[in-house]
C-alpha cells in the first residue's frame, strides 16, 4: 500500500523502553475501507504498535504518519479510539461521558448516539462491563471517524453484542472508514480483509486469513482413548483441541504420531488442512508444516 493511501502507516518502526525493546522494525499500514486485524498473544506488541500510531508514544526509531503527516491533535480528531481501558470515566454518566467526548471532537450539544440513547442517565462503573464496551464504541464512532483503532473492542461482550459491534465495524468500512482492530478471538478475525500478527514486537506474518492458512497442516487424531492422548499431547506442549469425535492438533502428524507412539496410544494420525486458530498457534510457536 502507498503512503499516500494509508490512513495510518507505521515503516520499520521500533520503541525501546530501557532495555527492553517492545516494538521491533514494525511495518504496517491500514486504507480506507478496509479493516486490519492485529493478532498476537499478550505482551506481543500491539497496544505499543497501536498507541505508536496515534502519536501516543513516540518511535526510538522508524517513522509513523497518520493521514499522511506525523500524528497530532488535529489528526487524531478524525480517528476512532476505543483502549483496552476503554477511555470511559467511571464516575461520569454515559450522557457526560458522551458531552465531554463530543466537545473535545467540537461536537457541542450532540444528541446522545441512538445506541446507547436509553443509557444516558447510568453511571458507566454501575454498567456491566460488555455494556461498559458497547458505550465505549458509540462514544469512540459517534462523530463519525475516518480511522477505527479498536483494541480488544469484544472482550467481555457477549455473541449478540459481538456480532452487532463487528457489523457496525463492516458498516464503517462499507462508507469508507479504515479500521485496526486487536483480537484474541479467531472467528472475528476471519472477517478481518487483512491481517497481521506479531509476536515478540516483530511481525511475523501477514495476509488474508486464506493466504496466513494456505499451504498449513494439522493434524486430527483418532484413537480408542482420546482423553489420554490429550493429556499426552497437552504434557508434550502441543495445543490440542476436541473436534467431534477426534482431535485436532497445532503440529506435525509426524511430531504428533511420534509422540502418540512413545506413549503406546495406537492411534491414527492424519494430516489436514489447518485452520486460522491453528496456523495461528504455530506461527507463534514455531514452524508448521507445509
Amino acid at each position: 500500500m502507498s503512503a499516500m493511501a494509508a490512513l495510518a502507516e507505521a515503516r520499520l518502526v521500533s520503541r525501546r523502553f530501557g532495555a527492553f525493546t517492545a516494538v521491533q522494525e514494525t511495518s504496517l499500514a491500514v486504507g480506507r475501507g478496509e479493516i486490519v486485524g492485529l493478532l498476537g498473544a499478550n505482551g506481543a506488541g500491539k497496544t505499543t504498535l497501536i498507541r505508536l500510531l496515534l502519536g501516543l508514544l513516540r518511535p526510538s526509531t522508524g517513522a509513523v504518519e497518520l493521514f499522511g503527516s506525523q500524528p497530532s491533535i488535529a489528526a487524531r480528531r478524525r480517528v476512532g479510539y476505543v483502549p483496552q481501558t476503554l477511555g470511559l470515566y467511571s464516575g461520569l454518566t454515559v450522557a457526560e461521558n458522551w458531552a465531554f467526548t463530543a466537545a473535545a471532537f467540537r461536537m457541542s450539544g450532540a444528541a446522545l448516539p441512538a445506541a446507547i440513547a436509553g443509557l444516558g442517565g447510568e453511571l458507566v462503573g454501575s454498567l456491566p462491563l460488555g455494556v461498559q464496551r458497547q458505550v465505549a464504541f458509540a462514544v469512540a464512532t459517534g462523530h463519525r471517524p475516518e480511522l477505527l483503532v479498536l483494541d480488544e473492542p469484544t472482550s467481555g461482550v457477549g455473541p449478540l453484542g459481538g456480532a452487532r459491534l463487528w457489523e457496525s465495524i463492516r458498516q464503517a468500512a462499507d462508507h469508507g472508514a479504515g479500521t485496526l482492530v486487536t483480537t484474541h478471538n479467531l472467528e472475528e478475525a476471519e472477517q478481518c480483509d487483512r491481517l497481521v500478527v506479531m509476536a515478540d514486537g516483530k511481525v511475523v506474518a501477514a495476509g488474508t486469513a486464506a493466504e496466513i492458512t494456505a499451504g498449513r497442516t494439522a493434524a486430527e487424531i483418532r484413537c480408542a482413548d482420546p482423553a489420554r492422548a490429550f493429556a499426552v499431547l497437552d504434557a508434550g506442549g502441543i495445543s490440542v483441541q476436541a473436534s467431534g469425535s477426534a482431535l485436532r492438533a497445532a503440529a506435525p502428524a509426524a511430531s504428533v504420531a511420534g509422540l502418540l507412539s512413545e506413549a503406546e496410544i495406537d492411534a491414527k494420525v492424519s494430516a489436514m488442512p489447518a485452520s486460522l486458530e491453528e496456523a495461528f498457534v504455530a506461527i507463534i510457536t514455531g514452524p508448521m508444516t507445509t
